[in-house]
């Protein structure tokens, strides 16, 4: 592996999102939304295997019972590993008309969290939702337009979200519990920057940025500045996560929706997934544990 972006494997999807890495298994986990679908990927022998659901799956988790938590257009629910629905744990609480989930994660409390996105996209009606250890769910965040860029510091003390459309990073403080206090500023992006869409965090506490319509993901420091960029063959990354054998590996999920065809004859990866070695390791997504 080397600096040098190339694609996983010979696979180009309609929006991927959530990449998802599972250590125990050495395979690389992703939503399709638009598909409907749940795909993993086994490194070492290139196994892939595609769940499929009722409706578009916005972001997801490892369970650590086992399964997962899928976050879908109408409500969240647990799932076995293949896919089968098995106990719902909450509605939408917004209008899954008009806005369906879209980004989330997990904290180190194994906490599940699902923003939405808001599709008429004249205002900012999307939110941030928390499923706790006992299933109960709360609203932690709202007034978004394009809830992306789920991360947290390695200390816990902070929780970094974005706002693509609002072409906004934030972040919030912690308490010791992980509540999120008021957000502030992390870093807006202008005219040609891109817009932050999904995230993630190194151990060193940057935060790695998936920048939209930016051809490229970014690493900024704690204090918001730009201290790396990696230039992609396709118009628009969709998110990142990090794995493999020592977290070094930086896989990119990229997504072909509302691309007409001179995109994508000209950029055919459109859609693929990539995947980097990175001069530093990344934080690993804990999984979603509940005691229900």
């Amino acid at each position: 592996m080397t600096t040098e972006i190339q694609p996983l494997f010979s696979y180009t999807g309609h929006l991927p999102e959530c990449p998802t890495w599972s250590a125990h298994e050495q395979a690389l986990w992703w939503a399709d939304i638009l598909k409907c679908q749940i795909h993993r990927y086994t490194i070492a022998n290139g196994d892939h295997q595609v769940l499929h659901f009722p409706e578009e799956v916005g972001c997801f988790a490892l369970c650590k019972q086992g399964g997962l938590i899928v976050a879908m257009r109408h409500a969240i629910w647990l799932a076995d590993k293949d896919g089968r629905l098995v106990q719902k744990i909450c509605d939408n609480p917004n209008n899954p008309a008009w806005a369906r989930f879209n980004d989330g994660g997990t904290d180190a409390h194994g906490r599940f969290y699902a923003g939405t996105f808001w599709g008429p996209g004249d205002y900012n009606g999307a939110l941030l939702m928390r499923i706790d250890n006992d299933l109960s769910p709360r609203v932690i965040q709202c007034d978004i337009q394009g809830h992306n860029g789920l991360a947290f510091s390695p200390d816990g003390r902070w929780m970094y979200t974005s706002d693509t459309p609002n072409a906004v990073i934030w972040r919030a403080p912690l308490d010791k519990n992980g509540e999120p206090g008021p957000r502030e500023v992390f870093r807006r992006f202008g005219k040609g920057e891109g817009v932050p869409d999904g995230a993630a965090m190194d151990v060193e506490g940057c935060y790695w940025s998936a920048l939209y319509d930016g051809f490229r993901i970014a690493r900024f420091s704690p204090d918001g500045e730009q201290l790396l960029e990696y230039r992609l063959p396709v118009r628009c990354p969709t998110m990142l996560c990090f794995g493999g054998p020592n977290m070094k590996t930086v896989f990119i999920t990229t997504t072909r929706e509302n691309m007409q065809q001179d995109e994508l004859t000209a950029r055919p990866l459109s859609g693929a997934i990539f995947m980097l070695e990175a001069p530093v390791a990344g934080m690993p997504k804990p999984e979603f544990y509940h005691t229900k």
